[in-house]
C-alpha cells in the first residue's frame, strides 16, 4: 500500500517492471534502498558540465523526481561538457534544452525544469526535495544554499571543476546508514545502523589542521585543498574566477594568509607553489569533459548512498586532481 512521504509527496512502490529494469542494483543495494531512491526527490542547481554527469547517473539509477533549477542560456563553451545539448541550442534556456533528453534516459523519472529564479520561492522547492545539490557555485553561494537547506533539515551537497581540478562538499547533517561492522572478523561481519554528524559549509573552513602530518597532508593532497579555498576567497573578493592574466602573487599571498590561519605547522606547508597556483587559475574558468565525468560521478553515486542510507557517504570534502588523475577526502570539522 502506498504512503505519504515526508516531503508530502505520495510515495510509490516499486512496480515488477521497475524490479526486472533495477534487478542488479536491487542485489547490490536491496529493495529498501532501491525503495528510497524510487521515492526520492534531487534538486539540481546550475545545469553545467558536473551536474550533467551527476543527473545522468542518478536518472538511470531510477530515482524518482528530479527538478532542475537553471536560468541561463546554452553557450557555446556548453557544448563541450554538456552532452545534454547541441549547436542549434545556443541562445536557448539550458533546461529546456535538455530536458527531453534526460526524460528520454529513464522515462520512469518525473523530470521538472525551472527556469525562472527570479520569483521562484525556494524555500517551497527545498521542501519538497529530499537532497539539493548545487555545482559550479561560488563559496558565498554554497553557503547560502546550505543555510537553506539546513533550515529545512534536508542534505545538501556542492561540487565543481576547476579545469583539470574540482572538488565535492556534502552537509549530510545527522546521517544514518548501514554498513558492515569492521570491528570483528570478516566471516562475523553483521550489517549495524552508523550514524555521523555533518558541519554546515562555514563550520567545515574553520577546521583547525595543528595535528597534521606530512604524511596526512600527502595523503589528503592538502596542497590541492587549499588551493581550491584559494580560488573561493579571490572568487569573493573580485566576483570572478582568475585568469591566466591573475598576478600569481595575489594567489600566493591568499593561499599563504590561509594556511597560516589554519594553523598548518610551517614545516608541513607554508606556501602553494606558483607552479601549482599558476595553471589552476588559468583554467578556472574553463570545463573538461573527463574531469566533469569523474566528479559527475561520484557525487551521483554519492547522493544515491546517501538517499538509499547504504555504506559511508564522502565525509566531507573531497578533491580530485587531474593532473595525476587521483582524489582525496578531508574530514573537515568532523569527528574521526
Amino acid at each position: 500500500m502506498d504512503a505519504t512521504h515526508e516531503n508530502g509527496t505520495v510515495q510509490q512502490n516499486i512496480t515488477e517492471d521497475e524490479a526486472a529494469l533495477y534487478d542488479r542494483q536491487i542485489r547490490l543495494w536491496g529493495l529498501e534502498a532501491q525503495q528510497r531512491m524510487r521515492n526520492g526527490t534531487i534538486c539540481m542547481i546550475n545545469l553545467k558540465g558536473v551536474a550533467t554527469e551527476v543527473i545522468k547517473n542518478i536518472v538511470l539509477a531510477g530515482i524518482g523526481r528530479l527538478i532542475v533549477v537553471d536560468s541561463s542560456d546554452v553557450k557555446e563553451e556548453d557544448l563541450g561538457a554538456g552532452f545534454f545539448f547541441r549547436e542549434e541550442d545556443v541562445g536557448n534556456k539550458r533546461v529546456d534544452a535538455a530536458r527531453s533528453r534526460i526524460e528520454s534516459l529513464n522515462p520512469l523519472v518525473a523530470v521538472e525544469t525551472i527556469s525562472d529564479v527570479d520569483s521562484l520561492d525556494w524555500d517551497a522547492v527545498v521542501k519538497r526535495c529530499d537532497i539539493v545539490c548545487l555545482t559550479d557555485g561560488s563559496s558565498k553561494d554554497i553557503a547560502a544554499y546550505d543555510e537553506r537547506c539546513r533550515k529545512h533539515n534536508k542534505p545538501f551537497y556542492a561540487g565543481g571543476s576547476y579545469g583539470l581540478s574540482g572538488y565535492i562538499f556534502c552537509d549530510l547533517l545527522a546521517h544514518e546508514y548501514l554498513a558492515p561492522d569492521r570491528t570483528v572478523s570478516s566471516d562475523q561481519a553483521k550489517t549495524i545502523k552508523h550514524r555521523v554528524q555533518y558541519p554546515s559549509l562555514p563550520e567545515a573552513l574553520q577546521h583547525k589542521w595543528q595535528s597534521l602530518t606530512k604524511r596526512q597532508a600527502r595523503h589528503q593532497n592538502v596542497e590541492l585543498v587549499f588551493s581550491i579555498f584559494t580560488l573561493w576567497e579571490y572568487q569573493k573578493k573580485h566576483d570572478t574566477l582568475p585568469s591566466a592574466s591573475t598576478p600569481v602573487e595575489e594567489l600566493e599571498s591568499i593561499a599563504g594568509s590561509l594556511i597560516s590561519a589554519a594553523g598548518i605547522k610551517p614545516q608541513i606547508l607554508s606556501i602553494i607553489p606558483a607552479s601549482q597556483l599558476q595553471p589552476l587559475a588559468a583554467t578556472s574558468q574553463h570545463e573538461f569533459s573527463p574531469v566533469c565525468a569523474v566528479l559527475g560521478g561520484l557525487m551521483g553515486q554519492d547522493i544515491l548512498k546517501a538517499l538509499g542510507g547504504r555504506d559511508p557517504p564522502i565525509a566531507n570534502f573531497f578533491v580530485f586532481d587531474g593532473m595525476i588523475g587521483s582524489g582525496a577526502v578531508s574530514r573537515l570539522s568532523m569527528p574521526l
